[in-house]
């Protein structure tokens, strides 16, 4: 369970512009609670727990008719109205998921505060050039600017975890489309960091056209690693492999 001054730290860090609010993974209703006493905000609730759906229920009686009992993965999210901020305490095994989804419905969510494993916070939000930079950093980084907010320290959980957590918040940045084929691109991200000890030249070769020959911006961009390449970048190269 979240203390509950951690809860109201997230919450202070909600816009005011935007009045519906996806929380996922409720659990006891920590974050809840007060989403549901802030009159301005449209909240909905996703649980995936029967014990949790019955205790909100229970607990909070006014959160029954928003109360979304399914699987925030699997879910149509064009019911709900657009666009949507999401927040929550999600839960440590499916976190990039959930990012993965927040990318797939990218124009309707302009703002994502989650509380994730510590380490898994320091890789969204890393730069180029550090090892903790990889694909999520690359895919999330070239839609959303990134801030860590605050490190959560284990005692505050009860029971408490093994790991520190982390709170960090990405807002939709200006880039409606990428300056290149955006398939591309999260094939070249993904192939590159599948093998980060090799130089680009070889972790992407299978992508490369045969017989290509590249500028000499290019091949300089081939001779590095992919943790040292910026979002530009893999856009170069994507292009580069489209022609």
């Amino acid at each position: 369970m979240l203390d509950e001054n951690i809860a109201r730290k997230i919450l202070g860090y909600l816009p005011d512009e935007y009045t519906t609010v996806i929380e996922i993974g409720a659990g006891t209703g920590v974050l809840s609670k007060y989403l549901l006493d802030n009159e301005k905000l449209d909240p909905y609730f996703f649980e995936i727990d029967n014990e949790s759906v019955q205790y909100l229920i229970t607990t909070y009686p006014t959160i029954k008719e928003k109360i979304i009992h399914a699987d925030f993965l699997h879910f149509d999210l064009s019911v709900i109205p657009d666009p949507f901020v999401i927040i929550g305490n999600f839960p440590y095994n499916i976190s990039s998921q959930i990012l993965f989804k927040v990318l797939e419905n990218k124009n309707k969510i302009p703002i994502v505060i989650g509380m994730f494993q510590k380490e898994v916070a320091e890789r969204i939000a890393s730069s180029p050039g550090t090892k903790k930079y990889g694909i999520i950093s690359v895919l999330l980084q070239a839609y959303y600017d990134i801030e860590y907010l605050f490190t959560v320290n284990e005692t505050v959980f009860y029971p408490p975890p093994k790991v520190k957590s982390a709170v960090i918040r990405l807002t939709r940045n200006n880039v409606l489309h990428l300056d290149c084929d955006e398939e591309l691109f999260t094939r070249v991200v993904k192939t590159a960091f599948n093998q980060r000890r090799k130089t680009l030249r070889n972790a992407i070769k299978s992508l490369i056209p045969e017989g290509f020959q590249g500028s000499s911006d290019i091949d300089l961009l081939l001779s590095k690693r992919a943790e040292q390449l910026s979002i530009e970048d893999f856009c170069l190269l994507a292009r580069m492999i489209s022609c």
